[in-house]
């Protein structure tokens, strides 16, 4: 086994290596709402999970109310988050026939999935709607809160995938590329 001679480097030039000499203005117009308000929303979740972590192990002495919270906050990060990736077109498919079929035939099929897509995210809000009427006025279990903040905020992110479909759809039918295109040009990270 031979070993490839690794030149060494000082501890200033390793300090030094990611600097980089040009300053690039950073785009934040690609970001919508609902990317802030998930990234505030995780923040304060990592918030809870550590006050939770520091009480239990440095304390001895657990707050109860923080499991909760983070666990609802997780909750509504989903849904809402959610609404990202449709906007983004980065939800999850199986695409493999998606791949192999002509671009007119792809066309056709991105503006029935989109379809399909609005219909289902517009019954959700629906049924969400009925559901946050039943049980919106119970309280959580360790906070004096009603559990309808977590359904309506559920309800909130479906109601922005529905608007976000619908906008999707709007742009499919008059740009030259779908949205599902455009985010398969993006990688897989999307961004």
């Amino acid at each position: 086994m031979t070993h490839d001679p690794v030149t060494p480097i000082s501890v200033e030039e390793m300090a030094h290596a990611f600097e980089d000499d040009e300053a690039h203005e950073v785009d934040l117009s690609i970001y919508a709402v609902e990317d802030w308000l998930v990234l505030a929303l995780f923040w304060g979740m990592a918030l809870c999970v550590f006050l939770q972590f520091f009480t239990r192990y440095a304390l001895n002495n657990s707050l109860a109310w923080t499991e909760e919270i983070a666990a609802n906050l997780l909750v509504v990060i989903v849904f809402v988050g959610a609404a990202m990736c449709v906007r983004l077109g980065r939800h999850i498919a199986v695409d493999l026939l998606y791949r192999f079929l002509s671009r007119p035939v792809r066309r056709v099929l991105q503006v029935i999935v989109d379809l399909i897509s609005i219909v289902f995210f517009a019954y959700m809000s629906w049924l969400l709607w009925r559901y946050v009427g039943i049980v919106g006025s119970e309280r959580m279990v360790t906070v004096d809160l009603p559990r309808g903040l977590v359904f309506y905020s559920v309800l909130a992110g479906f109601v922005l995938m529905t608007l976000r479909a619908l906008q999707n759809f709007a742009r499919d039918l008059r740009s030259r590329r779908t949205v599902r295109e455009q985010a398969e040009d993006l990688g897989p990270t999307g961004v």
